[in-house]
């Protein structure tokens, strides 16, 4: 079974998504739509494997040689940075990193920068950048509410439509890059599979020009 392609899905809609696409370009696996608990499908004739994986997970399978490609946010890519090759955007669950803060304030230029967040990472390198000194607060979940309760000053977070920052009061002051789902390939895989990777690669970037028309 080395000739096949074990392919890393986040669990949810994006993965749904991918795997419909995957689908309409060869790459279908039917036993993925039968529904149960089963973790790993295969499909002998088209050469697959494919698993779900929980979206953060994604690289690391792939990074540690489970998985040969699979899909991951870039957020996951920035904050993490795996060893893994970036093949190509999606263009599947887009958003933006963001920068946000109360409605009415300013981010602090006199003082260090409280800034609450779960990418740590990111958060660091876009600061850095502009030679500020930050304290990292990191957290979990519920990320907007720090602002509310004086812990940040600011927060650096995903932002899809928005609509959580409005209801919290929350206004974005800063963009700091785009986000999307990007397809990753393992290494070694990339080089001992790089026909089979090549192939469903340009097939992929093919689908996406053709139905980005």
């Amino acid at each position: 079974m080395n000739d096949y392609i074990n392919i890393a899905l986040p669990k949810g809609r994006l993965g749904e998504k991918v795997y419909t696409l995957l689908e309409s370009i060869g790459y279908g696996c039917p036993e993925m739509l039968d529904g149960g608990r089963k973790l790993i499908f295969e499909n002998p004739e088209n050469k697959v494997r494919y698993f779900w994986a929980k979206p953060s997970d994604v690289a690391i399978y792939v990074e540690r040689g489970a998985a040969d490609i699979g899909v991951v946010g870039k957020d996951i890519l920035l904050e993490y940075s795996p060893d893994i090759y970036e093949l190509c955007d999606l263009g599947f669950g887009k958003c933006k990193m963001a920068v946000a803060g109360k409605k009415g304030t300013r981010i602090p230029t006199d003082k260090t920068i409280r800034v609450a967040t779960k990418f740590s990472n990111i958060a660091w390198n876009y600061y850095s950048k502009q030679s500020r000194d930050i304290d990292i607060i990191k957290l979990n979940g519920s990320i907007e509410i720090a602002p509310l309760l004086d812990l940040s000053d600011v927060i650096v977070d995903i932002v899809e439509t928005g609509a959580t920052l409005r209801e919290n009061g929350l206004v974005v002051f800063e963009t700091i890059c785009d986000i999307s789902a990007r397809l990753v390939a393992n290494k070694a895989a990339y080089k001992f599979k790089s026909d089979s990777i090549n192939k469903l690669l340009d097939s992929t970037i093919k689908f996406i020009a053709e139905n980005a028309k």
